[in-house]
């Protein structure tokens, strides 16, 4: 029988069948059964060594902000890296750990006067999960400024994937494809005017205000551009902005967003989701892809 992991990692703290709602920012999803927060690259390759033994499946999560966690859960172990946060620069360079907060490291750039992050100074996800899904805003991806990013394989090995080896594309990198965890990025920067950098992230962030719902839970943009088309407009033609889901809805400030107005369950967003994509193909015969990812188990039917 396996020991109990709590017991085995007293150094980390170890939740039990902890409501991933307490962390999503939908503020949606079931529990997991196991909830960990290593704080250094040992502690999360221990972690991942003890699971493989124990054929716990491991899920990784960084600030949980473009997600969403199915109502029925995470079975196994779930990490999430939010306490593995230092960020440092050197020449024109910043180095952050996978959980350090993008929009912190942004601000590390600028205190530097460094250029080239400046299109991610709004965007609410860890450092992590930006390499993960090539995050990108205002014309701008990670993909531009990054140089590498040390991962954990599968297999504990820890390697230094370079910007080539990431193999970045629209919303994604090969991270996905190997389930490699991201424990930090080192972003390639170029000097600038700190004021001028500042006065452009302040710019951005008023214009991320005014357009998007930031007042209420979401998951941020739910659909990928499709290709020649804007989804938010595709949504608002269809006459679907400010239709309500149960406690979801399709923000009426901005058609590509999906706000948690009422206790949402994960269901109600997946299901607002579904019937999104269904009535834009049926209508504009355009496959909308979810930008969000999605995890989890679907929560059981009780008869």
């Amino acid at each position: 029988m396996m020991e109990d992991i709590a017991t085995v990692f007293p150094e980390v703290k170890i939740l039990r069948n902890e409501p991933l709602a307490h962390y999503t920012y939908t503020k949606t999803g079931g529990p997991a059964d196991y909830l960990a927060f290593p704080t250094n690259v040992q502690e999360t390759k221990s972690l991942l060594a003890y699971a493989k033994q124990e054929a716990l499946a491991v899920t990784v999560v960084g600030n949980a902000s473009n997600l969403i966690v199915r109502d029925g859960g995470i079975r196994g172990l779930v990490m999430i890296l939010t306490d593995m946060n230092q960020i440092s620069s050197s020449g024109q360079t910043v180095t952050a750990e996978a959980g350090a907060a993008l929009i912190k490291a942004t601000q590390v750039a600028q205190a530097h006067s460094l250029q080239g992050l400046e299109f991610a100074a709004g965007i609410p996800g860890s450092v992590g999960g930006a390499i993960f899904m090539n995050a990108g805003a205002y014309g701008g991806e990670i993909s531009e400024a990054a140089l590498s990013a040390e991962v954990l394989t599968p297999e504990g090995e820890i390697r230094t994937l370079t910007k080539k080896e990431l193999d970045f594309g629209y919303r994604h990198s090969s991270i996905q494809d190997y389930h490699d965890i991201v424990l930090s990025a080192t972003f390639a920067l170029t000097t600038g005017d700190g004021a001028a950098i500042q006065a452009k992230m302040d710019d951005l962030n008023e214009r991320r205000a005014a357009k998007q719902p930031l007042e209420l839970p979401s998951c941020g943009s739910v659909f990928k551009r499709p290709k020649g088309h804007y989804t938010g407009q595709l949504i608002q033609e269809a006459g679907l902005q400010g239709l309500k889901w149960g406690g979801a809805q399709v923000s009426t400030k901005h058609a590509g967003f999906i706000v948690n107005i009422d206790h949402a369950t994960a269901t109600d967003y997946l299901e607002l989701i579904h019937h999104i994509q269904a009535v834009i193909l049926k209508e504009d015969n355009v496959q909308l892809e979810t930008e969000v990812r999605i995890i989890g188990e679907k929560p059981t039917t009780e008869n």
